[in-house]
């Protein structure tokens, strides 16, 4: 058997997880009161699980850094969250949102996975629902939605403000319930250094105190890690600051493989950079394209003036401006996958069309639908002659219904009032598909540690669809996590509590302690940030939205000799033994210089280009995506021996008996 051994079931493609979770082993409920798991990150996917699991008996660890699970990142998630109810009745299915998702990325994910994650993803609505989440309901009281990228019909459910957070609020009440009932014990501010192996599987972690220093040892019969993805490698991206790829790397250092590191979506609308200060960047929802149209001026020297402010983008005529994916991709327009509008505005800024002073911004401009909302306004009202100022006036009132937040938002950072004029908007590092390698049931290549949510790589492939992270994340937490890990459980029904004082739990604490003292020691001339945003500097320019082999080749290498140099010279201030931020930022940015270079050598190994990796070697003449079937349609799983440099391949062939692989088209 192949270490990469996928799992997946045998059997027509819509009976696949119907027939599993009928051939899976069960542990009773007086057994689950005697079995330990610890879940690390209280995201969508973590607290979903961590909740569940408690649910059904099991006695749950929960580790987060930040000061409460409710806290978590899946809170940042704008736009909403992608299931198959077909409310509109406008031809959605299960089938249509598993085929949309492996389009959209680009044929790199496994059939059976995405099929699943679509037939669950009704449940995730009722589950919500059930928990009070207070999604949009149109005037017949059905729960509302609406499009997002990649796709024809109307699948993504929102709540207003930001849907991550009302859905975190969901999964963390339920898991409050449970904190009650003390089933779940919550370790708040803690960060996990290291994954435990004891004859081979995971068996616990160690964790630093946040807050007093102390480092700790806990035991569990399995380990579920789901602490988000890896998109502040990047220094800057959409990520809160503190997301990082601590859990994941360590566990990867300790066996599991790493796959597809070089799969990272860049979100076609955020707030464009303003200058060197910023240590994140702004999100605005993908929704926003559903009636923001996006466009350039058609001629240089108007960009010019705008950029130099002698031009105002609202005095441009509908002749003068390039709605450029509307004439690229007339099928989907606005709403071409995150990966084609982004390369589109690049492409475009590239070329000399960009609107903002660093002429890195194009325009989403709201003032059609702002007309066309107030005309529908005015008629059905009665007024059959409204005046321009009165159908405006109703227009904008729609408008701000739809997304009110995030124009006020909007207005708050850049000072502009968007409904007046068209936003600036540019791509920027939002979603890493890549991660830990699982098999079916979830579990990474150790044996008992398990990945969910953005940790772990399966489901999106090469590129991920909006609105589909919140949809993974709740699909592995409440509904496949919790029947998958059982089958692995029940062998450990007569194992007994896992001690702590064996020589493993040991030798890992050692390990953290010599690293701690390690970065503590070192010379002392440049602050960690420093290192970051270097290192930021290095992966947005030779491994962002576009890459080549001689930028990988250089990226490799200042990489390499950036990590010498930081282990030599990076300054730590304060103390171990305490709350220190620094030190935990150190912790945080040794590892993603580690798991940068393997991202540089995973898209160099890469020889196509397929979603959110786009080689400049290998595009159509029409500047898209040139995969190669033939020689890359496998997953890449890296083990780690020591060195990044060095780690060794592993491929995992994707088969697709159901969908025929082509050339994606959204013309």
């Amino acid at each position: 058997m192949s270490v990469l051994e996928s799992k997946i079931p045998e059997g027509p493609l819509k009976d696949k997880w119907t027939k599993h979770k009928n051939d899976i082993n069960l542990v009773n409920p007086a057994n689950k009161r005697n079995i330990d798991v610890i879940v690390v990150g209280t995201g969508l996917a973590g607290g979903a699980a961590a909740a569940t699991l408690a649910e059904l008996g099991y006695n749950v660890k929960t580790f987060c850094y930040q000061d409460s699970p409710r806290r978590a990142h899946s809170i940042a998630a704008q736009g909403g969250i992608n299931a198959s109810k077909n409310y509109q009745g406008d031809g959605d299915s299960d089938y249509r949102l598993f085929y949309d998702t492996v389009k959209g990325g680009d044929y790199r994910s496994r059939e059976a996975n995405v099929y699943r994650l679509a037939e669950v993803s009704g449940n995730i609505i009722d589950q919500c629902v059930a928990q009070g989440v207070p999604f949009a309901r149109e005037y017949g009281g059905y729960l509302d939605n609406r499009s997002f990228g990649g796709v024809l019909v109307s699948r993504t459910f929102y709540a207003k403000g930001q849907t991550g957070q009302q859905l975190l609020l969901g999964a963390y009440s339920a898991m409050n319930r449970q904190i009650n009932r003390g089933k779940i014990q919550s370790f708040n501010r803690h960060e996990m250094m290291d994954l435990v192996l004891v004859d081979g599987k995971a068996r616990g972690i160690i964790a630093r105190d946040m807050v007093s220093g102390e480092i700790e040892r806990h035991s569990a019969h399995a380990v579920v890690l789901a602490s988000g993805g890896y998109g502040n490698v990047f220094f800057l991206s959409t990520n809160a600051m503190g997301s990082n790829v601590m859990a994941a790397w360590r566990a990867h250092r300790r066996g599991a493989y790493f796959a597809n590191p070089c799969y990272t979506q860049i979100h076609p609308t955020c707030i464009p950079v303003s200058g060197d200060h910023q240590s994140k960047l702004t999100l605005m929802s993908e929704s926003l394209r559903n009636d923001g149209r996006i466009w350039v001026p058609k001629k240089k020297e108007d960009a010019i003036a705008i950029r130099e402010g002698k031009k105002k983008p609202t005095e441009l005529s509908e002749d003068e401006r390039d709605y450029y994916l509307e004439r690229r991709y007339p099928a989907f327009g606005n709403l071409v996958p995150r990966d084609v509008a982004s390369r589109a505005a690049k492409e475009r800024c590239d070329a000399g069309f960009g609107v903002n002073k660093t002429g890195e911004a194009v325009f989403l401009d709201f003032a059609s639908a702002i007309k066309r909302y107030g005309k529908e306004q005015a008629f059905s009202s009665g007024h059959k002659n409204a005046s321009e100022e009165e159908i405006i006036k109703l227009g904008k009132e729609v408008v701000e219904s739809k997304y009110g937040n995030l124009f006020q938002m909007y207005q708050k950072i850049v000072d502009q009032n968007p409904y007046e004029t068209p936003m600036m908007i540019y791509p920027a590092v939002h979603y890493t598909m890549g991660g830990l390698w699982v098999d079916y049931n979830l579990q990474t290549t150790i044996p008992g540690c398990y990945a969910a949510g953005e940790a772990n790589f399966s489901d999106h492939g090469a590129n991920r669809l909006g609105a589909s992270a919140l949809m993974q994340g709740l699909a592995d937490g409440y509904f496949v996590l919790p029947y998958t890990i059982g089958d692995y459980l029940s062998h450990d029904i007569r194992t007994g509590a896992i001690s702590t004082d064996s020589p493993e739990f040991e030798a890992a604490e050692k390990d953290v302690k010599e690293r701690i003292s390690k970065l503590m020691s070192a010379a002392g001339k440049h602050s960690v940030d420093y290192y970051h945003k270097k290192l930021g500097k290095i992966m947005w320019n030779k491994c962002g939205m576009a890459r080549n082999e001689q930028g990988l080749k250089e990226a490799l290498e200042e990489i390499k000799e950036l990590r010498a140099d930081f282990w030599a010279n990076v300054k730590v201030t304060g103390t171990a033994e305490s709350k220190n931020a620094e030190l935990e930022k150190a912790g945080r940015v040794a590892d993603f210089l580690e798991l940068g270079e393997l991202f540089a050598k995973d898209a160099l190994h890469r020889n196509e280009s397929c979603g959110g990796h786009f080689r400049e070697e290998y595009q159509t003449e029409e500047g898209e995506a040139l995969r190669d079937d033939e020689n890359f349609r496998y997953v890449a799983a890296w083990e780690y021996t020591g060195n990044p440099m060095d780690a060794k391949l592993h491929k995992e062939e994707l088969v697709f008996n159901n969908i025929e692989l082509k050339t994606r088209s959204y013309k």
